[in-house]
C-alpha cells in the first residue's frame, strides 16, 4: 500500500491542505493520505494557538467522507517535539508493508538537508514535493541522495495559510471558505484564535 504522510501543525486545517493532499494522491497514485498534525513541530519558533485535541477534532470534521483521507495521532500521542526521523521509524515499524512518502511543499524541498537525520530518512521513505506556480525547485542543488527520493507533483495555485487564517479571526473578519464547513463551525462555536 502507497501512503501519503501530510504533517503539519493544522492550527488550522483549510481547504489549501486539502486540495494538497488530493492533488499528491491522484498524481502520485497513493492509495491513502494520513494526516498528521506535530505536537511540538520542530521548525516553528511558537507553540500552535489550538490545542493538540482541537487541532485533532478540526482535522477529522475536514476528511470526514473522504475515504482515502485518515488522522493520524501518532506525534500527538509521543508528545513533545515532532521529528520526522522518529515518525518514520514508528510508523515503518508498526506497518512493514506499507510504502510511505511525506507530502512537503517546494520550500520545504529545499529545506530538507537540514532535517534531522535526514539520511536515515530517505533510507525508508521518499518526498513528494507540491511544485507552486511560480516557486522553481532546484533539485539540483540537492545532494544525489535526496534528490532521488524526491519526486515533484504540480499544484495550483491556491493562497490560504493558517496563519492568515487565525490574523482574520483574530480581526473578526470571515474565514469562510477558506476552511471546510465543520471546520468553520467548530472555530465559531469555540471562539478559536479570536482576540
Amino acid at each position: 500500500m502507497n501512503i501519503g504522510i501530510m504533517g503539519g501543525t493544522f492550527d488550522p486545517i483549510h481547504l489549501g491542505h486539502l486540495l494538497a493532499a488530493e492533488r499528491a494522491r491522484e498524481e502520485a497514485g497513493l492509495d491513502e493520505v494520513w494526516f498528521m498534525p506535530s505536537y511540538t513541530p520542530p521548525h516553528k519558533p511558537n507553540p500552535p494557538k489550538a490545542s493538540a485535541e482541537q487541532r485533532l477534532a478540526m482535522l477529522e470534521l475536514a476528511i470526514a467522507g473522504h475515504p482515502q483521507f485518515r488522522a493520524e495521532e501518532l506525534e500527538i500521542r509521543r508528545q513533545g517535539t515532532s521529528y520526522t526521523v522518529d515518525t518514520v521509524d514508528q510508523l515503518c515499524r508498526r506497518y512493514p508493508n506499507a510504502r510511505f512518502c511525506y507530502i512537503v511543499g517546494a520550500d520545504m524541498v529545499q529545506y530538507l538537508p537540514h532535517w534531522v537525520r535526514i539520511e536515515e530518512i530517505i533510507k525508508r521513505i521518499s518526498f513528494i514535493g507540491l511544485q507552486r506556480p511560480g516557486y522553481s525547485v532546484d533539485l539540483s542543488s540537492l545532494p544525489a541522495a535526496i534528490r532521488e527520493a524526491v519526486t515533484i507533483v504540480p499544484m495550483s495555485q491556491m493562497e490560504l495559510s493558517s496563519t492568515d487564517i487565525r490574523e482574520r479571526c483574530r480581526s473578526d473578519k470571515s474565514i469562510r471558505y477558506m476552511v471546510h464547513e465543520d471546520v468553520y463551525a467548530y472555530i465559531k462555536e469555540r471562539g478559536l484564535y479570536e482576540a
